[in-house]
């Protein structure tokens, strides 16, 4: 009986030895890091791009045998959840992820509208959040004190920056004098980045002479056009989504509107191509990267996702590969797989060189300063037009 007692706490020594390693004799630890995904309900383009390059960004990390964080390789554990387009879900699938999954940080969800509930959840939690692709600068300040969130970072540029830059390339490039906005009066993206448009726009001189609304959901903008038509624009932006700008190109086509469309970054998705045809033909929009004007970088990861994919990355792709270089620098920084730790290393990254370009952090703020680009739709591409500096 001696014996059995002493083999049978040699056992249940070794199990918990095992389970401090994660499990199996030789086996590395694991980060575990979230993904909220825009993966079914209105844009489901972009969850599939930023699924798609979760995924690659960890298996590359997996495959090179895992990220050393303090001189400890650990696997990475991927946990990707759907909000199915809706604000509520968002903010369900963060705390899904913080509490049941235990994960480190959160990437996502990508469009303001989503990513700004989810937000919430993450600063409350203390848990890093990056959205890819949110650009309205609620989603990284506290709605009570208008401060920086903590805890809310974000890969991409803002609105205020990027409806300066559509405003100016109106005025400078297109030399448009008079402007008509439409736009999704109940999305944080679509209003705010149209507000932050006209106010450029009217600030160097120009007249916005329509600014017209709808409401998420909506099919029919004849109303909306026949006014703008009426109002006799030079130029017409669309800050609006790419499963929504094809019928609003297409019906302002058929009332016989024929001046040049601006978009912004949620045209980014080939859907728009395939959705918009020969309507959006020679139409521009900004952007975040260019895939035919690529650094070295980016060149990299364009070749890696069509190897896998098969398809040319867009910017959501783009941002969520990003996003998780972010994330990689900060817990290498940090030295140790720690909430507080990461947050702490996030704030103080004074400069990574993504494929969307070169970012850089202020203390005390979760957005970047950055570049935006100009693409123009040719064909069944985007093409590379302008730059547009900060």
């Amino acid at each position: 009986m001696k014996k059995a007692a002493w083999i049978l706490a040699l056992i249940v020594i070794f199990s918990m030895l095992l389970s401090a390693c994660g499990g199996k004799a030789g086996q590395a630890e694991t980060i575990k890091v979230g993904v909220v995904a825009e993966l079914t309900g209105d844009i489901p383009a972009v969850g599939a791009s930023c699924k798609n390059a979760a995924e690659m960004a960890v298996q590359q990390i997996n495959d090179a045998g895992g990220l050393d964080v303090g001189g400890t390789k650990y696997m990475v554990e991927l946990f990707i959840e759907d909000n199915a387009g809706k604000a509520d879900q968002s903010a369900s699938a963060a705390q899904k992820l913080i509490t049941q999954q235990n994960v480190v940080a959160i990437i996502g969800p990508n469009a303001s509208r989503y990513a700004i509930p989810a937000s919430e959840i993450a600063e409350s939690a203390k848990v890093v959040l990056i959205s890819p692709w949110s650009t309205n600068p609620k989603t990284t300040l506290n709605a009570n004190t208008n401060e920086s969130k903590k805890y809310v970072f974000r890969a991409a540029f803002i609105d205020p920056f990027q409806g300066r830059v559509v405003a100016k390339f109106a005025l400078d490039n297109l030399n448009a004098k008079k402007a008509a906005v439409l736009y999704d009066v109940a999305s944080e993206y679509n209003k705010g980045i149209a507000e932050f448009f006209k106010a450029t726009y009217e600030g160097n001189g120009g007249t916005v002479v329509a600014f017209e609304t709808y409401t998420t959901g909506d099919k029919d903008f004849s109303a909306q056009l026949t006014k703008i038509k009426e109002a006799g624009p030079e130029v017409i932006f669309l800050p609006n989504y790419y499963s929504e700008v094809p019928l609003q190109i297409q019906q302002a086509h058929r009332l016989g509107i024929e001046v040049p469309f601006l978009g912004s970054d949620s045209w980014g998705s080939s859907e728009l191509i395939t959705l918009c045809g020969s309507d959006c033909e020679g139409y521009y929009f900004s952007t975040h990267y260019a895939a035919d004007a690529a650094t070295p970088v980016a060149t990299k990861f364009i070749e890696a996702y069509k190897a896998k994919y098969g398809s040319t990355p867009d910017d959501v792709a783009a941002l969520t590969f990003d996003s998780f270089g972010l994330l990689w620098q900060a817990l290498q920084t940090a030295g140790k797989v720690d909430r507080e730790a990461v947050r702490e290393a996030m704030a103080k990254i004074p400069s990574y060189e993504g494929v969307t370009g070169n970012m850089a952090f202020t203390e005390g703020s979760g957005d970047p300063i950055k570049s935006a680009v100009i693409l123009q739709v040719k064909g069944d591409k985007f093409v590379w037009f302008a730059n547009a500096n900060p």
